[in-house]
């Protein structure tokens, strides 16, 4: 393996699906491997701790996309997709710095030329709860343009981070379920020094709500160390935290097992919250160990 790769240029910069493919078919003609991190841009410290890893997780010749579509599929009327920001110089400094080989910046038209797309990926149960209960049409936006970017970009591993842990179950779901011949990498939630989950969204609060929105990540480390009393008690901990506190307007906070089904009595499961801060809506999770400690 090789350490991330720091450039003086920007990556080369994709728009259109033929040039991308011209730029892969020579990374694909040298038997080369192909890492994708898909992002909606306006990146972070958490999308450069993906593009890093995967860097590192290549070899020479290899080559590191990062997908930069704000996807309109994905938000229903009155979201905040206009408003979603758009960052793409900043973007591609950081790209560069963190190591891509390519960036991969389509537009909505070169993404869906027939318009409104036909054929779309149905999330099935799992993705009907939590998120899916709020935004009913979210994931399905969210896996049919992760479907389409497998088949433009044909990529040989796939990284994502937990902090969209529900996403991140679904798109290993529909890569099992597909065959899909992809590597889904998911990586921890990178966290700012106060405790508050990387987001893009994290641009639209003011230093109140900023503060308002360390309470959810509070709030999940109180049900972390209340799990020994089981999914009840992790809840109720977490809730206390947020109690009182109007200007954090919860939507969901409860405790799943990993993979989002009933907590178990005793074993590993996962804490999750979504909460309205400002004009943000925000989404957390922990690893949490239901049940007494085994000896």
């Amino acid at each position: 393996m090789t350490s991330p790769r720091l450039g003086t240029e920007p990556p080369p910069v994709a728009v259109g699906r033929a040039e991308l493919a011209g730029l892969l078919e020579q990374v694909r003609g040298r038997g080369d491997r192909i890492h994708l991190v898909p992002t909606m841009g306006a990146l972070h410290e958490g999308h450069a701790a993906l593009i890093r890893a995967a860097a590192a997780g290549s070899e020479a010749g290899d080559a590191v996309v990062v997908s930069i579509f704000v996807n309109p599929t994905q938000f229903a009327p009155g979201e905040d997709f206009d408003a979603y920001p758009r960052t793409l110089d900043a973007d591609l400094a950081l790209c560069r710095g963190a190591g891509a080989t390519m960036v991969f910046c389509p537009t909505v038209e070169e993404m869906y030329p027939q318009g409104e797309p036909q054929v779309t990926v149905d999330p099935g149960p799992v993705g009907a709860r939590l998120e899916g209960w709020s935004r009913p049409t979210h994931f399905r936006g969210v896996l049919t343009v992760v479907a389409k970017l497998f088949g433009l970009v044909r990529p040989d591993r796939a990284y994502f981070g937990e902090k969209d842990y529900q996403q991140l179950i679904l798109i290993r779901q529909m890569v099992t379920d597909l065959a899909l011949d992809v590597d889904i990498v998911g990586l921890p939630t990178v966290r700012a020094t106060d405790g508050l989950a990387m987001s893009s969204r994290n641009r639209y609060l003011d230093d109140d709500e900023r503060a308002a929105a360390v309470r959810l990540s509070e709030a999940l480390r109180a049900g972390v160390e209340a799990a020994s009393g089981g999914a009840a008690a992790a809840e109720a901990a977490a809730l206390s935290v947020l109690a009182g506190r109007p200007d954090v307007e919860i939507d969901y906070l409860v405790v799943t097992d990993p993979v989002l089904g009933p907590p178990p009595v005793q074993g590993e499961g996962r804490i999750l919250v979504a909460a309205r801060v400002g004009p943000a809506r925000l989404i957390d999770n922990m690893r949490l160990v239901l049940g007494p400690e085994r000896e």
